[in-house]
């Protein structure tokens, strides 16, 4: 009896095991190519017997890489930006959410379902009216025309985030803010000092999330911004175009763009996000805990 159940916990320990692994490996494996074909050269790249082990370590890619994405002055604007908008979208979903879990308004199921409505219409539907309107603001092309919709909880999937707050603001007592209200606190100093401490794991979900959404969208503001404003994710949607009008073309083909090149630039445009999770994992993962959201 004893070894049966030895042998049943041995043998769902190996499957578990097994199950991670290939998982791992099917998260791992395109950063691994990537990785390894960023480090080829131009020979070891079209030679078929070198696959994940190069002949030498060429890094003239990532140099290259470097100089077509501006990457310095490009890294500094993508960061900055992506943050002001990722920091406007946290605070106003946050406001959204405390405003629905905690006080009375008329219509309050009505306002409920267009918050959800929001969310199911596709963003592309609204971009030409969204367009059309910074238009004639005459915003296109100003950072304010991607800042003001995070500001307003209107940035890329902000729905969600209302509804993560609004969850963590109804869980707990409303005699905590009573109590804060009969000591003489105010609104606004009851949600900074007591709504906000209980919702932590929200706000490091909302973040992430947005930093990593907003740092990976690239058509709508791209749209917004025009060229004058362009992230790291934009310039590499056009790296092949750039890098054709930094590097001529050699009749050897030495200049020309290849597969290296290309895994090169997008590791460094990729790298920054990697190094976040790194930092804030295990936050990350108590946060998606506690808040039970899941995505890309």
């Amino acid at each position: 009896m004893i070894s049966r159940r030895r042998i049943r916990v041995f043998a769902g320990l190996q499957l578990r095991y097994f199950l991670l692994i290939g998982i791992g490996l099917v998260f791992l494996y395109p950063v691994a190519y990537m990785l390894v074909n960023s480090a080829k050269s131009l020979p070891d790249l079209v030679n078929p017997t070198i696959e994940w082990i190069p002949s030498t370590l060429y890094l003239d890619n990532y140099s290259r890489a470097l100089k077509v994405l501006d990457y310095r002055h490009t890294l500094i604007v993508t960061v900055l930006l992506v943050s002001m908008e990722t920091l406007l979208q946290t605070f106003s979903c946050s406001l959204a959410g405390y405003a629905l879990a905690r006080y009375r308004m008329p219509f309050k199921r009505f306002w409920m379902a267009m918050v959800v409505i929001t969310f199911l219409i596709p963003s592309h539907v609204t971009l030409i009216p969204k367009y059309i309107m910074f238009s004639s603001y005459q915003l296109v092309g100003s950072p304010l025309s991607v800042l003001l919709p995070a500001s307003l909880g209107q940035g890329i999937n902000s729905t969600v985030f209302v509804l993560i707050f609004y969850q963590f603001f109804s869980s707990y007592p409303r005699s905590f803010d009573e109590a804060a209200q009969i000591d003489g606190a105010g609104r606004l100093r009851v949600f900074f000092r007591i709504a906000l401490p209980v919702c932590v794991p929200a706000i490091v979900v909302s973040l992430l999330f947005s930093f990593v959404w907003f740092w990976n969208e690239t058509y709508t503001s791209g749209l917004l911004l025009g060229s004058g404003l362009r992230t790291l994710p934009m310039k590499l949607q056009s790296f092949v175009e750039e890098y054709s009008r930094s590097f001529s073309s050699g009749s050897d083909g030495v200049n020309r763009i290849n597969e290296s090149i290309r895994s090169a630039a997008t590791l460094l445009v990729i790298t920054p996000l990697l190094m976040l999770y790194l930092v804030m994992q295990r936050y990350f993962i108590e946060g998606v805990e506690s808040s039970g959201i899941t995505g890309e």
